[in-house]
């Protein structure tokens, strides 16, 4: 039985995530309306959809209000590296606050389903690890990271209200660190940052000692992920982490990066930013109960997968 078609629009659909999710959607036979403001979002990460006749793109910063007629929404539109989002963290907490207000205003208007890309930030400098759902987090609301961590805080606080109060259909995926083609090679996460430094053959540049954790899931996972909880039944609102459980250190990290480009980097090491979590790391016991998902890419493989993209970016050959 065909499956039928929906209008699907993407808040930040230009950007890392957003365009692989554009990108998916549009495989799965649905009509895709981009939205983005290109803050860091990018035409060159969607330039392969535009000759769909199913994919339309329109320039809008989400802090305002939008008209538009759709089935479901999917709001991804904030700056998510520190670089980006502390740039201007008065309208990063725009973006996650007000932008949510008027998504979710949309959704009340025409009776669309809508997903919010939360993140593990919401967890801030984990005393509890792995971090479940029901963990309340450990967040410094006036530091540096705050406009981002207290914005996506909020941006949740506002889908369960809109839920509780006027029976909004929401779902809250909470995205742990994501890597894969499409990464800004400029901005200031681990994985780019180490994997550009390795193929121009400079210095890799570890924050602290380099014992701190994070897991990495490949994009494709996590979208995946995403269409998954999307489909899940209507009690299923979330949050619900989506991220790789696999842990490794930065330094960990860094070796591979090394070892896979057949870099000669050295590691150089610099103080570790105010209020940069030590532990990052998802229980995903929930997605895999109630979405049946869980990460199938390896991390080797992932990273082997974004060389090439970089490689290709920047016109340099993996030794």
């Amino acid at each position: 039985m065909k499956r039928a078609r929906k209008r699907v629009l993407v808040a930040g659909g230009a950007g890392f995530l957003g365009s692989h999710l554009c990108e998916r959607l549009l495989k799965d036979g649905h009509e895709v309306l981009c939205v983005d403001n290109f803050f860091t979002g990018s035409r060159e990460n969607i330039r392969h959809l535009l000759a769909n006749p199913y994919f339309e793109v329109m320039r809008h910063d989400v802090t305002f209000p939008l008209f538009v007629e759709v089935d479901e929404i999917y709001n991804l539109a904030c700056p998510a590296s520190p670089i980006h989002y502390q740039f201007n963290p008065v309208q990063t907490t725009k973006t996650s606050v007000h932008g949510a207000i008027n998504l979710l205003g949309l959704a009340k208007r025409t009776k669309a389903k809508i997903f919010q890309a939360s993140t593990s930030e919401v967890y801030g400098d984990p005393t509890v690890h792995p971090q479940t759902e029901d963990y309340r987090g450990n967040v410094n609301p006036i530091g540096p990271r705050a406009c981002y961590d207290e914005g996506k805080r909020c941006a949740e606080t506002l889908f369960f209200d809109y839920h509780r109060q006027s029976g909004v259909n929401i779902r809250v995926a909470r995205i742990f660190n994501t890597y894969g083609p499409r990464m800004h090679p400029n901005d200031g996460r681990v994985v780019s940052n180490f994997i550009v430094q390795a193929l121009q053959g400079l210095p890799i540049t570890i924050y602290g000692d380099g014992t701190q954790t994070r897991s990495f899931c490949y994009v494709d996972d996590l979208i995946d992920g995403f269409i998954r909880l999307m489909a899940a039944p209507d009690h299923v609102t979330g949050p619900i982490n989506i991220g790789n459980p696999g842990e490794y250190t930065i330094r960990q990290l860094a070796e591979n990066v090394v070892r896979l480009t057949g870099a000669k980097s050295d590691f150089i090491v610099r103080p570790l930013p105010q209020d940069d979590p030590l532990q990052r790391c998802p229980d995903i016991t929930k997605a895999r109960t109630l979405l049946d998902w869980q990460p199938s890419i390896h991390l080797e493989e992932g990273l082997k997968r974004t060389i090439a993209y970089f490689a290709d970016q920047l016109g340099v050959e993996v030794a």
